[in-house]
């Protein structure tokens, strides 16, 4: 597929997709957001893809949303804010993961954002929703909200002080100062690498991480944990107790314990 906004590339079994608006720090388009959702979809569905690394073009990740739209709704033209039609009603469980980006949370496969540079606003939003932020150690983040008359929105106030903590969050929100790597990773926001290599060193522990493990472990794992958010401890329990005998009957099981066994690398097949 012809992407206009993002591009899209897949080494043996992770998938890049790169935010491609380098002149613009990559800033957020709804073609970049109709584009990804497509791209996120087909890694979901080809076999091959056990991983997924959102990275941006050129020196930036994503400068926010592309003053173009925030200027028109400036001057009183605008998009409609609700996503409930698309939700479906608000308190069914499942609507927790049809929203704008907690969606990628039901991906059932690791989604890393790869942090190049500068990332602001709705590019930050998005990141939050992965399941890893490794970030570039000369690299800052931004909320911006606050600085341009807005608020916390797309699930920003309910991920980030989940990650961060009540107060690093209001910090984040209510300052929109640039913050640097390492304080970001101390908050816990991310995890940092040098820059030198940063993309490769960040596909090659994507790939490591699922020829390692189960592709099927770490799709269950990762409906666990995210699941867990809305659950009791007794509900989670039960769900862990479910899946561990659902996975005594799989191939991965199986292969699991031969390679152990037999001292070799692994070959899982996400069966």
């Amino acid at each position: 597929m012809d992407y206009q906004d993002i591009d899209y590339s897949v080494e043996g079994h992770v998938a890049t997709i790169t935010l491609n608006r380098p002149d613009k720090l990559n800033a957020w388009t709804h073609a970049m957001e109709r584009e990804m959702r497509t791209a996120i979809d087909g890694a979901v569905d080809d076999q091959q893809v056990r991983a997924i690394v959102i990275t941006g073009a050129g020196r930036g990740f994503c400068a926010g949303a592309d003053m173009t739209l925030l200027s028109g709704a400036a001057e009183g033209t605008r998009e409609s804010r609700s996503e409930s039609s698309m939700a479906g009603e608000a308190d069914q469980p499942e609507a927790n993961f049809e929203r704008k980006f907690s969606y990628l949370l039901r991906v059932p496969k690791p989604v890393i954002a790869a942090i190049n540079g500068p990332v602001a606003g709705i590019g930050l939003c998005m990141t939050l929703f992965c399941d890893f932020r490794i970030m570039a150690d000369n690299a800052k983040v931004t909320t911006a909200f606050a600085r341009r008359g807005l608020i916390a929105e797309h699930g920003i106030s309910w991920m980030l002080p989940r990650l961060v903590g009540p107060m690093n969050a209001l910090d984040l929100l209510y300052s929109g100062r640039l913050v640097p790597a390492q304080e970001a990773q101390n908050m816990g926001l991310v995890k940092t690498l040098p820059s030198e290599g940063f993309l490769k060193a960040v596909q090659t522990m994507a790939e490591e991480m699922v020829t390692l493990s189960s592709p099927r472990s770490i799709g269950v794992i990762k409906r666990q944990v995210f699941d867990g958010l809305f659950q009791s401890l007794a509900q989670a329990w039960d769900v862990a107790d479910q899946e561990m005998l659902a996975s005594f009957d799989s191939d991965d099981f199986k292969e699991g314990v031969a390679h152990f066994l037999e001292k070799r690398e692994p070959s899982f097949t996400g069966r």
